[in-house]
């Protein structure tokens, strides 16, 4: 398991503190002056994403039926796609020129689908993005198989770059993501998980493929080591004020917004933010009622729990983590030239932490 040496690693202080790693870069905010508008991220990189999504649909061939049907359900079902986004962004940002990001995006993608596919079967979900999860579809054991599938294809994609560097970075962050799989497995239903566990879970499962997607846009373009970290430094706290904001909406957002069931994480018995908080806030009968619903996922409790977490200022204190982490984000771009991909960069940390699904 990947450590930390608290001498080398800068950790920031949230409202009511708690600590978020920011790895061994650090990122100081730079005031700049600029007459470049603000361009759509999505508008700006829509181009990039549809040669990604040529590629995709390419690398997903197989002779297995069953294969084919399963890739493109998961594929087709769509998703933000902010990942090889990322990745794409970073790369124009620093002026690559190619269509190796193409290639690189959809690795990314893929590697994110496989771990979405073992996931809905960990947790036994049966809704995602609006519509039936493939182990719903397709059962268990077919989810799994294809998401092997979708790493070794992923794989065999990054060898074809011949960049040793790309290998490197992507087998790391494979290598970690399972282990954030494994920690999570471990914290289920235990709600006497310390802040830092919890944060440990989002720094392997979600945010390690940010950062990974953001510095592989700048391994592309052989940007300068000092470049590269706060590219990866940018993705890693946007992964992380992502995923806290994906954890705050399971109990401030709607299934119809989602396009999953909201209380999921609570009927999985997944200690997160929001209910921390709201068991260090509480009273001794709402942290109670709190553990208990952890403990036995009682997600019959939802409404109860929520009117906790909203009296106890849990939501807003988890938002406010959320923003601290979108600041230093955008702190991380300092490095970055001037251009309507940095600001597009920029618009996208803003727009992880004020969404509704």
């Amino acid at each position: 398991m990947p450590s930390y040496n608290p001498t080398s690693s800068l950790l920031w202080q949230c409202p009511f503190i708690w600590p978020i790693r920011a790895g061994p870069f650090v990122c100081r905010p730079r005031v700049t002056s600029t007459s470049a508008p603000i361009a759509s991220y999505r508008t700006l990189s829509a181009t990039d994403m549809a040669e990604v999504d040529q590629v995709i649909h390419r690398r997903l061939a197989s002779k297995v039926a069953l294969v084919n049907q399963i890739s493109h359900y998961i594929v087709s079902a769509g998703g933000k796609r902010v990942r090889p986004m990322l990745l794409l962004l970073i790369a124009r940002a620093l002026g690559h020129g190619g269509t190796q990001h193409h290639e690189l995006a959809a690795v990314v993608e893929f590697i994110h689908t496989a771990t979405l596919l073992h996931d809905d079967v960990v947790d036994e979900s049966n809704l995602r993005r609006g519509r039936q999860t493939a182990n719903a579809m397709f059962g268990n054991a077919a989810s799994v198989l294809v998401g092997d599938f979708l790493y070794s294809r992923a794989f065999q994609m990054m060898v074809s770059t011949n960049r040793l560097r790309v290998m490197d970075v992507l087998a790391e962050a494979t290598n970690v993501i399972a282990e954030g799989e494994v920690l999570q497995l471990m914290n289920m239903h235990d709600p006497d998980i310390s802040v830092d566990d919890y944060l440990r879970v989002i720094e392997y499962k979600t945010a390690k493929l940010f950062e990974a997607s953001a510095r592989l846009g700048a391994v592309i373009t052989d940007a300068a080591p000092e470049v590269e970290e706060a590219c990866a430094s940018y993705g890693r706290a946007l992964g992380t004020a992502f995923q806290l904001i994906d954890d705050l909406l399971d109990y401030e957002g709607s299934t119809a917004e989602l396009g999953k069931n909201i209380g999921d994480d609570l009927r999985e018995g997944k200690p997160t933010l929001p209910l921390l908080v709201a068991m260090q806030r509480g009273t001794a009968a709402q942290r109670e009622m709190i553990r208990q619903a952890v403990i036995n996922g009682e997600v019959e409790r939802m409404a109860q729990i929520v009117e906790i977490v909203k009296e106890t200022g849990a939501l807003e204190a988890t938002r406010e983590a959320a923003q601290a982490q979108a600041e230093q984000a955008k702190a991380c771009l300092a490095l970055l030239p001037e251009s309507v991909y940095r600001q597009a960069l920029l618009e996208l940390s803003f727009d992880s932490i004020h969404r509704s699904s």
